[in-house]
């Protein structure tokens, strides 16, 4: 008589098939309600239907506003893409920040942040024409606005604004207006006064400083006007004891006046 091998295969272990055929059908429940649900909410039963802007723009029109709205939403509520909506509306040119949420049931809400220009700017390099922002930032945008002009090596608007606001609050005891501000790619600076005078600062000299110089001039520039008048072309700064005086009739350098300054 033979004994009887027990039977160890996986064909023979019900317990084991039971839990894989579980397995199994919980998978395929989750796929199935999973596909039901993309299939759900890709139904054009959720359209959006309207665009709230909660921060109303200044500079953008509200016919860009709608064009983005028609170009960058697709899809239905729950399937639109808020990044691509988001980006495509910080490309329109005085939008700096864009932020966009869904808001229930058919809305998308829009926050704008806009530029403010505070300055124009030219790139010295190519002679692109652009904009400055109140952070430093260079963008892309049509203005008449009356504003100061920037020009400088790319990647300096940030140094030139910040210079603007010193060089401004220098010269404002002498009652003049900072309307051009220059850097060239030797870092020398220039200066051009609401009433046509150019001041030639230089670079920096580690003995004699910008600042210094310029509030050399500043310091001396009263009694200076009352012996050559107000109409002069260029004062030049670069000196490290005094300035030099050129004349609105004169344009060579020939006719300069020499003037010296103490500290």
């Amino acid at each position: 008589m033979r004994a009887q091998v027990p039977e160890t295969g996986l064909w023979h272990r019900p317990a084991l098939l039971n839990l894989i055929s579980d397995l199994l059908m919980l998978f395929a429940a989750v796929g199935l309600g999973w596909a039901l649900v993309i299939w759900f909410v890709s139904r054009p039963l959720f359209p959006v239907r309207e665009l709230i802007v909660q921060t109303p723009p200044a500079l953008v029109t509200e016919a860009q506003l709608e064009y983005v709205a028609r170009t960058a939403i697709r899809g239905n509520f729950f399937t639109m893409d808020l990044e691509e909506i988001r980006a495509a509306y910080e490309k329109l040119p005085w939008v700096r920040r864009a932020e966009v949420r869904r808001r229930w049931p058919d809305a998308v809400e829009l926050r704008l942040e806009e530029h403010q220009a505070v300055a124009y700017w030219t790139v010295s390099d190519s002679g692109d024409a652009r904009l400055v922002n109140r952070f430093g930032e260079v963008f892309t945008a049509a203005s008449n606005a009356q504003m100061p002009q920037f020009d400088g090596p790319q990647g300096s608007s940030g140094w030139l604004l910040a210079r603007h606001t010193e060089f401004s609050a220098m010269l404002q005891p002498l009652g003049f207006k900072l309307v051009g501000l220059a850097l060239s790619a030797r870092e020398a600076w220039r200066l051009t006064l609401d009433n046509g005078m150019v001041i030639v600062l230089g670079r920096q000299q580690e003995r004699a400083p910008l600042k210094d110089r310029l509030a050399r001039f500043i310091a001396v520039w009263p009694k200076v006007q009352e012996q050559v008048g107000s109409q002069v072309a260029v004062a030049d700064l670069r000196y490290p004891s005094g300035f030099a005086l050129t004349p609105v009739a004169s344009a060579t350098p020939a006719a300069a006046a020499s003037v010296k300054g103490k500290k």
